[in-house]
């Protein structure tokens, strides 16, 4: 009989001789029975019965010795059956041994089988050393159904059933193969592929090829229907593969067809009875048992992600961090010249969010802030970045961050990019004087931090194809296209990109930059427009792909959730917070829907009397630093400022600024006359004027004849006298007053105003004025030639047509909205989207938005 049937007879020999010596013990235990036995006896006798219940367990049960998933292991079968007796038949399968059979699940046969055998590798192996992966188009899944409790689990996947399901399964078990195979360890997670049907020719030699990828691939193929009657040329040879053939009633060991067993020892001439179905009891306990050790394996917290020590690591090459586990393996991510930018994609809920707060964190763990320097941006109405500012409540904050926009205006995105590019120049000249081309070639000494660019939701930032879309999608492009060599890193985040005007014909040129890929539930898209995508499903992870979206280099990751590890989350960044460098700034923050309050600002709680020339501080600028929004009112003819809008926030635009000027001069060095011509600002005008007499200076409030009348004479009899404000809440509100023309100097009011915008500033005559209308303006001012009368406009709700008509500008990219205004400085050719000052609890109405 050969090699084989000599070693056969003598494992039938030794097992028989156990089992003569288990009865023979068995006997001189039931002698003693009665007598005194050492305790010692006992316990080994009683190991003896638990392996011989192991040795001959029941056809039916899963339960067997624990063993490695690094190596093939025993595995029972069924019994094999001769002359003398049966002998349960064992089988080497895990990493490195595999098994083909020649029918598939549709031989109710086969279909049990692979049950038995995905059951008894789960539980023969240590909890979380196992996961089980189906392939079944010809049964679409319902070979697997029995194990249902299983997939619930966690340890058996969903089955593939289709192509591209097939495709993208084997590519994760090549790429399971593969970090194996690099890891290099006995104890990674054994992979097991239970294919109940042989898939088509071109799948099948993917699987072959993992039957020769040997024991350190840490993969078990186990191929129902092999070989299989396929067009076209033969299938590709299995490499340590048992084969099982299965006739009418037996299953026999070997391959060669028409032979029981074969000559040169590859076959065992043993018919084999398999086992049957272990009842559901079995399964649900197996799964019990394995799906409390899974959640416990799969735990995962910011805490696994975090390095021993922080700020160890250098930046000058990229930067790196763990962002989650393949398996039981850290998955490290890197900024560097492979993967110098990263695209997220993913639905509502699916948790875009935590994945970047863990990078993040992981980040600066890594890097001090010399290394590292953050910019975030959040464009949707949430709290994404919020936990890495100081609060009123809470003073620590992120050192490496630099600016962070919360639900962040449009205006404030493209602030933020135009400072990045500024970084580039500045960038490239440092490159330039020493002579290299890479951020990573500079001295030591002139090494700059590396800048990661986080934008969630981007896509709000190109929403309309306007001027202020086409430049951001021009910026990004070009730091996308040159971060790689100046270590600048763009991070952009999104629900959909698809439908984006102002990305027509230029996706490919901008995100053909972003080598890196993460695809969270709902997020395929940004895999690309393959086929064979292998989507995650669960929120909690994400597939990542290093090849800008191409086959073959996707990872199915799971990463901790940052809100539900909010302690540690915490106690982190106290510990960076502590560590900071002396005299850190804390991050300027952008807060799209927080009001700006001249009391609040320090650019307020700054100002003192001694400026030269005074300027009224209107509001904050929607920039990078968050820069007061001044206004100089210097003696050049037409520095005066006007208030245009029916929002109410005009009036308190005029009270901001008279306050900040009556803190620029000394007691008695400033008049300020207040016409309260509205019904609207008589609460603001009674409080500004409170405000200046606090301040130490003389306050008249007048009505529309007392303004007619002051106008007349500070335009009549200029005279040498100090600062005077004319600040006029309902300036339109005067027309009437100002057209009627005086009887004995024949000058209407409307003439002396205008004489007033022309000389008034060269004598410190400036007027504050609030107009609810831009016609009513361009009346009072008489006519558009004359608009540099008035050099300062503060725009509210006022339409970006009407607005652009009235400036003279054609392409005007403005959209009128609450808490918001437009600051056009004509003279100096500069217009600034701000936020206005208002009086705390101020709140827009509905019809001021």
């Amino acid at each position: 009989m050969g090699r084989l049937a000599s070693a056969y007879g003598q494992a039938v020999t030794v097992h028989r001789q156990v089992r003569d010596q288990w009865a023979r013990a068995r006997e001189l235990l039931d002698r003693l029975a009665g007598h005194p036995v050492p305790e010692r006896t006992v316990d080994l006798v009683a190991r003896l019965a638990r392996l011989a219940d192991d040795l001959a367990a029941p056809t039916s049960g899963v339960g067997a010795p624990t063993a490695s998933a690094g190596a093939p292991a025993p595995v029972r079968i069924g019994e094999a059956s001769t002359a003398d007796g049966r002998f349960p038949l064992l089988l080497p399968l895990g990493a490195g041994g595999h098994l083909a059979v020649n029918a598939d699940a549709r031989d109710p046969r086969v279909a049990v089988l692979l049950r038995v055998l995905v059951l008894r590798l789960l539980a023969t192996a240590a909890p979380g050393a196992v996961r089980v992966v189906g392939v079944d188009p010809t049964a679409l899944g319902a070979t697997f159904l029995p194990l249902r409790p299983l997939r619930e689990a966690g340890v058996l996947g969903a089955p593939a059933v289709t192509e591209a399901e097939i495709d993208a399964l084997l590519d994760a078990a090549e790429a399971h193969a593969r970090g194996a195979q690099q890891a290099d360890r006995d104890d990674h997670e054994l992979l097991v592929v239970v294919a109940a049907s042989a898939p088509g020719p071109r799948q099948l030699a993917r699987l072959a090829a993992l039957t020769h990828a040997g024991s350190a691939a840490a993969v078990c193929v186990l191929l129902a229907g092999h070989p299989a009657a396929l067009p076209g040329p033969a299938p590709a040879p299995l490499g340590a593969t048992t084969a099982l053939r299965l006739d009418e009633r037996y299953a026999w060991v070997g391959d060669p067809p028409g032979q029981p067993f074969s000559a040169d020892g590859t076959g065992l001439a043993v018919p084999v009875l398999l086992d049957g179905d272990p009842p559901a009891a079995a399964v649900r306990s197996l799964a019990a048992r394995l799906g409390a050790a899974v959640r416990r394996e799969e735990a995962l917290h910011v805490a696994d992600l975090l390095p021993e020590r922080r700020w160890t690591e250098s930046a000058r090459t990229g930067l790196r961090t763990v962002v989650g586990r393949a398996g039981r393996d850290p998955v490290t991510l890197a900024f560097d010249d492979a993967t110098p930018h990263w695209l997220v994609g993913g639905r509502t809920g699916a948790g875009k969010t935590v994945f970047l707060v863990d990078v993040l964190y992981g980040l600066a763990a890594r890097y001090s802030p010399a290394e590292l320097r953050l910019y975030l941006l959040d464009f949707k109405v949430g709290v994404s970045f919020t936990e890495f500012v100081p609060t009123e409540r809470d003073p620590s904050f992120l050192p490496h961050a630099r600016a962070v926009g919360v639900e962040s205006d449009r205006e404030y995105g493209l602030a933020v990019l135009r400072e990045l590019r500024r970084e580039l120049g500045r960038r490239a000249d440092l490159l330039k004087r020493h002579g290299v081309s890479k951020l990573a070639d500079l001295p030591a000494q002139e090494a700059a931090p590396r800048i990661v660019a986080v934008v969630d939701e981007f896509q709000v930032l190109l929403a309309d194809n306007d001027r202020l879309a086409r430049e951001a999608v021009d910026l990004l492009e070009e730091l996308a296209r040159k971060g790689r060599s100046y270590g600048v890193h763009l991070v952009l985040a999104s629900q959909s990109a698809t439908g984006v005007e102002a990305l027509y014909g230029r996706a490919e040129s901008l995100f053909g930059q972003f080598a890196l890929r993460v695809a969270l539930p709902g997020g395929a898209a940004v895999l690309g427009p393959r086929g064979d995508v292998a989507a995650a499903t669960a929120v909690g992870s994400a597939v990542i792909n290093t090849a800008a979206g191409a086959a073959g280099a996707d990872t199915l990751v799971r990463f901790p959730d940052a809100h539900a590890d909010a302690r540690q989350i915490a106690e982190l960044r106290y510990e960076l917070w502590d560590a900071r460098p002396e005299g850190s700034p804390p991050p300027t923050v952008f807060r799209g829907s927080a009001p700006a309050h001249l009391e609040d600002d320090p650019a307020g709680a700054a100002l003192r009397p001694g400026n030269r020339r005074p300027s009224a501080l209107i509001g904050r600028t929607v920039d990078v630093d968050g820069t007061p929004a001044r206004f100089a009112l210097d003696a050049t003819p037409g520095r005066h400022l006007a208030a245009v809008g029916t929002s109410v926030t005009g009036a308190h635009v005029l009270h901001a600024a008279a306050l900040s000027l009556a803190r620029q001069h000394a007691p008695g060095e400033a008049e300020f006359v207040l016409a309260p011509l509205v019904e609207a600002a008589d609460e603001l005008a009674d409080d500004t004027a409170a405000g200046i007499k606090a301040a130490g200076h003389p306050v008249t409030q007048v009505d529309a004849a007392g303004l007619r009348q002051r106008i007349g004479e500070l335009t009549a009899d200029p005279g040498e006298r100090g600062r005077t404000y004319l600040v006029v809440f309902g300036m339109d509100a005067a027309a009437a007053t100002l057209a009627r023309t005086d009887p004995g100097s024949y000058r209407s009011g409307h003439d002396d105003l205008r004489a007033l915008l022309r000389q008034g500033p060269g004598h410190g005559v400036h007027l504050l004025g609030w107009w609810r209308g831009l016609r009513r303006l361009a009346d009072d001012l008489g006519g558009s030639q004359n608009r540099d009368d008035v050099a300062c406009l503060v725009a509210l709700n006022v339409p970006a047509g009407d607005l652009g008509l009235h400036l003279g500008v054609t392409d005007l990219a403005y959209v009128p909205r609450a808490d918001r205004a437009l600051l056009v400085d004509r003279h100096a050719q500069r217009t600034a989207l701000i936020v206005p000052f208002t009086r705390p609890g101020h709140r827009p109405e509905e019809g001021e938005r």
